[in-house]
């Protein structure tokens, strides 16, 4: 069930409540909107900076009664300094990146399957189908790249899908193959993506939801300087 809200542009809604994925007895509630039209990419542009995330066509932001845990974080890519993961660069000097058009491929989906199948069986995409890969990654109103990591001898490692927003990068759904865990392929693709975005003349890259006491989501805090979304606006995330 949801619940309407109005604005000048566009049409919000709000989920009911459901149970929090990221802190166990909490529910959690979403403002959403649908993107679409020839102004998708600006309205998610800026909805980017004010927090929210896009799903396929939906963009959302975490709305929960007596909760703010969720806080919206971005890299400041031009003052990032990648020299504490000089041994994870060096281990993957021989992968590059390709940077493609939203189209799914039966080999990412097996690399996907695998990832899903190892590091989330029980999480809520542990059914998806070859089907529902594609519409997460082509049903998509806005600018999207779904950029793709090679080893040396071509084999897929890895899968990024990300949206060019006006300032930068954001990170919308990653994944890997769990039978090249010593790469640490997840902390790469975001040390690459934070290149990429030097490379785009972009400022910042952005990484989701940090969760403060949800571990699935603490190693966000590692890649500074980190901004944080309050109410008062960015700021730096100094802890």
């Amino acid at each position: 069930m949801t619940t309407p809200f109005q604005s000048t542009t566009n049409e919000f809604f709000l989920t009911s409540p459901s149970p929090c994925p990221y802190l166990p007895g909490r529910r959690e509630r979403k403002i959403f909107t649908f993107l679409g039209g020839q102004s998708a990419a600006e309205l998610n542009a800026g909805l980017s900076e004010r927090g929210f995330r896009r799903s396929q066509n939906i963009a959302y932001l975490p709305a929960c009664e007596r909760c703010q845990a969720c806080k919206p974080v971005r890299v400041v890519a031009g003052e990032f300094k990648a020299s504490r993961w000089k041994r994870l660069l060096r281990r993957n000097r021989d992968v590059t990146r390709h940077a493609l058009p939203p189209r799914t491929t039966s080999e990412q989906f097996s690399v996907l399957r695998g990832y899903l199948d190892t590091r989330h069986a029980e999480g809520g995409m542990a059914d998806m189908t070859v089907l529902d890969y594609q519409s997460m990654v082509e049903q998509t109103p806005v600018d999207t790249l779904l950029i793709e990591y090679r080893d040396g001898d071509g084999k897929l490692l890895a899968c990024a899908l990300t949206d060019r927003v006006k300032d930068g990068l954001s990170m919308v759904y990653s994944f890997f193959d769990p039978d090249a865990e010593k790469r640490s392929l997840g902390t790469y693709m975001i040390l690459d993506h934070i290149e990429y975005a030097r490379e785009l003349c972009l400022s910042h890259v952005y990484l989701g939801y940090w969760v403060k006491g949800s571990p699935k989501m603490d190693y966000k805090r590692r890649f500074r300087p980190l901004e944080l979304l309050e109410p008062g606006g960015w700021r730096r995330l100094e802890d």
